[in-house]
């Protein structure tokens, strides 16, 4: 009886262990699941980049690519008014028509695609984000890449590529004043001159370029300067890298970034396939004036805003109200960047405190650079440091292990900000996700031609 007994509770003890074992099991596999589902795979878009063709392949020349975005360069005069500069329907004309109609090019073997049509300030941040993998894509397989796109948001674009494309082959950006087809127009020369300039592959390490009215331009340091005039674009203070003359391409200075060439250091941080867009967050601008209100800025925390840029008077200086604002938003975790209107001056940083000094960055070019921070990192310290780095123009030259020449300002720059307590100012949470391989989406659709404002470039 007592063996029999002893036989009964053996095989329930046997049973109940296989049950616990089971469950633990079962336990582990949802873990398992959870770990796995914690850490969704970013999706990547995909692009129909058309491939190099057999008969580019063959050819001595370089391959590029022309990716179009439309603007003024592909804009048509409006009822048939070849005379009239300003009244014009933007991105009217695709890029296969406008190449076909250019003279063979010379120097390269021109291939295109058509990323969209529309004037440059209808495109979002998202649609740079896709436009900034789509030239990565194409630099798998091309030799270089011209960006097409309107003169209006121009040198935004320019920069967000700038900050963003991970290859070091030339890219180029280029538009016109005029458009297409109406008399004395820059467009044609504009994209034959933008293409010459990337072909010749003297760009290559020096980040993206921008190239209008024969002149070439870093677009960190570029700015739109004139409504209306051919020869709007300029760099305040730092002048052209070089010029496009038939048949050269001269190139008489170098991007800052351009001396990192080859090392981990020529690379930004800003690795968009490691990030979705949605993370791309909200900054704005605010600009100061006269007894300048603080509504503005209320009004962007209020909207969402995780980052703003002030654009103010002469060093950099915003009105009491505005800084009142401003004192308040911090509270908030909103950082801030200082530029100045003027159009020209550096905002020194001293690497702390909760407002940056957007060095001699405008404040467009500024907003790209925080926009793009705070995608990455919501590490304060770690912004500072990027404005001090990526952010800036400063040049640095190693002779050798033991000789560097450093031309910026060693000792630290007294912040003229407001400040905030260390325990108030954003918490350390980066927020970039993991990469994953591309998953196939639908193309990016060419929009249709749409007419913008009177004068819209």
């Amino acid at each position: 009886m007592t063996n029999v007994v002893r036989d009964v509770l053996g095989k329930r003890f046997i049973v109940l262990l296989l049950l616990l074992s089971m469950a633990a099991g079962t336990v582990g596999i949802v873990v398992s699941r959870n770990l796995a589902n914690a850490a969704e795979p970013v999706q990547l878009p995909t692009f129909n980049i058309p491939p190099v063709s057999a008969e580019f392949e063959a050819s001595e020349k370089p391959n590029v690519l022309v990716i179009a975005t439309g603007g003024t360069i592909a804009g048509a005069a409006r009822n048939g008014d070849k005379t009239n500069f300003q009244n014009y329907a933007a991105g009217t004309y695709t890029m296969a028509d406008m190449v076909a109609q250019l003279p063979v090019h010379k120097t390269a073997d021109v291939s295109t695609f058509q990323f969209g049509n529309k004037g440059s300030g209808s495109y979002t941040i998202k649609d740079l984000y896709d436009l900034s993998l789509a030239v990565d894509t194409a630099l798998a397989d091309y030799d270089s890449v011209v960006v097409t796109t309107g003169t209006d948001t121009m040198e935004e674009i320019a920069y967000f590529l700038d900050l963003t494309v991970r290859s070091e082959k030339p890219v180029v950006v280029t538009g016109a004043m005029r458009p297409w087809d109406v008399i004395g127009t820059d467009a044609p020369a504009n994209l034959y001159q933008a293409i010459k300039v990337a072909s010749s592959n003297k760009t290559k390490w020096f980040g993206t370029v921008l190239m209008l009215n024969d002149v070439i331009y870093a677009a960190r340091e570029v700015t739109k300067t004139n409504a209306h005039r051919l020869d709007t674009f300029d760099a305040p203070m730092f002048g052209a890298l070089g010029y496009v003359d038939d048949p050269a391409v001269r190139i008489y200075r170098a991007p800052a970034r351009a001396i990192k060439a080859g090392t981990e250091q020529w690379a930004t941080p800003f690795d968009l396939k490691t990030i979705s867009k949605d993370s791309l967050p909200i900054v704005e601008i605010a600009y100061s004036y006269q007894e300048a209100g603080g509504g503005a800025i209320r009004g962007f925390v209020e909207d969402g805003a995780k980052g703003i840029v002030t654009a103010g008077t002469g060093a950099g200086g915003i009105s009491s109200k505005m800084s009142q604002a401003r004192s308040a938003a911090i509270q908030q975790g909103v950082v801030f960047v200082t530029t100045t209107r003027t159009g020209s001056g550096t905002m020194y940083d001293s690497g702390t405190g909760a407002t940056i000094g957007g060095d001699n960055l405008n404040a467009a070019h500024a907003r790209m650079l925080l926009l793009l921070s705070l995608a990455f990192t919501s590490d304060l310290p770690t912004i500072h440091s990027w404005f001090q780095s990526f952010g800036t123009g400063d040049v640095e030259i190693s002779v050798d292990e033991n000789t560097v020449l450093k031309t910026s300002v060693e000792e630290e720059a007294e912040e003229p900000v407001v400040e905030v307590p260390a325990s108030e100012e954003p918490s350390v949470e980066p927020s970039a996700e993991p990469s994953a391989e591309p998953v196939v989406t639908e193309p990016v659709e060419t929009a249709p031609a749409v007419e913008e404002p009177v004068g819209a470039h």
